[in-house]
């Protein structure tokens, strides 16, 4: 199906520079864009791809647009930031062909008789959800995926195949969790006696927001005593760990692979590249940003941009440079009796 961009602007706002009942059947990239589609462009160092894109139309910023225009003779939507608007025309797209199953528990699926399930929710084949729980309006649960005793999921929140919601665990509403997630398994907690590691209960649950989008195969650990809070619009990309007790503050977002110890606390609005560590009992302020494969093993209490990684470099040169860091502690001994001596030297002068 597609649309006018007239009805994509009704819709989504912006100035449109072109015919309004021109209609578009997709999104598609600058440089395989054809006459149904419509495109954008978000990084300048592409507008000469922009200018010669046979795409029906353009979206484009204001800067872009003045520049653009003089070749390009397709029709224009100009707003303030092109990547958010080709995301929210991008679900709009996805939406209208979108397969949306039918409301009701399938035949295969094991509901427990105590659960509470919104008339208007989907429950897939083979899944279950157990005693106790709440199931909210418009909420799809698909093949395969287990909700535990007492767990709440939210109004409008999806739960891909094989999803794991282990009890008394919640979720808000317009959550998407993606396949093979697991959400309130036990916490890596052990006290150590006498050589031997006795296991502590975790007993604590995940208490997940508003809009939060937890990737494949990522796995946040339930708390100990106290619950492991995910606030709202954090999103959490694939294979991401986050352990018991931690805090992540609303609209923060991980990139994949990024592993969290237990009990840190993570501020509002940051960003982690892919790989980045954040070590346990930390704490991290707000609107601060880590580099992919860094290594957070102090907290960070000033918003900023912060990397902790060695530069790539051939082998042989990293083996010189690791040598010189690992005669640092000698070096500095060094200088410091040079300077002592020096000090020695120097102080009879003076005093005459």
């Amino acid at each position: 199906m597609g649309t006018r961009l007239g009805d994509l602007v009704e819709r989504f706002g912006g100035q449109l520079v072109g015919d309004p009942n021109l209609e578009v059947q997709g999104i598609a990239p600058l440089d395989s864009a054809g006459a149904s589609h419509i495109s954008f462009l978000s990084n300048s160092k592409l507008r000469a791809l922009a200018a010669q894109s046979n795409a029906a139309a353009l979206i484009v910023s204001p800067l872009d647009d003045a520049t653009v225009a003089t070749t390009y003779a397709g029709a224009r939507i100009v707003t303030t930031n092109p990547y958010a608007y080709f995301a929210r025309a991008a679900q709009y797209f996805v939406a209208l062909d979108e397969y949306v199953p039918p409301a009701g528990i399938h035949r295969s699926a094991v509901v427990d008789e105590t659960a509470q399930v919104d008339p208007t929710a989907t429950i897939g084949p083979n899944a279950t959800v157990e005693a106790g729980a709440v199931i909210g309006a418009g909420v799809r649960i698909d093949a395969g995926c287990f909700v535990g005793r007492e767990a709440e999921i939210g109004e409008d929140t999806h739960l891909f195949a094989n999803v794991t919601f282990h009890a008394r665990c919640k979720i808000g509403k317009r959550g998407i969790l993606h396949s093979g997630a697991v959400i309130g398994t036990d916490g890596f907690g052990f006290a150590r006696e006498n050589g031997v590691y006795i296991k502590i209960p975790q007993t604590g649950r995940v208490l997940l927001g508003d809009d939060v989008d937890v990737g494949a195969n990522t796995t946040i650990d339930r708390g100990a005593l106290d619950d492991t809070v995910i606030e709202d619009g954090v999103k959490l990309d694939n294979q991401i760990q986050i352990g018991h007790n931690c805090r992540i503050g609303a609209n923060t977002a991980m990139a994949g692979c990024v592993g969290v110890a237990g009990s840190a606390k993570i501020g509002k609005n940051c960003t982690f590249g892919g790989a980045a560590m954040v070590l346990g009992h930390l704490e991290i302020a707000d609107n601060v940003h880590i580099s992919s494969g860094s290594m957070v093993s102090r907290s960070v209490l000033e918003p900023g941009q912060y990397t902790g990684f060695y530069p790539l470099a051939k082998n042989a040169e990293w083996e010189k440079s690791a040598a010189i860091v690992r005669n640092l502690s000698s070096l500095r001994e060094k200088m410091r009796s040079l300077e002592k001596q020096i000090k020695q030297l120097t102080e009879p002068s003076e005093q005459k």
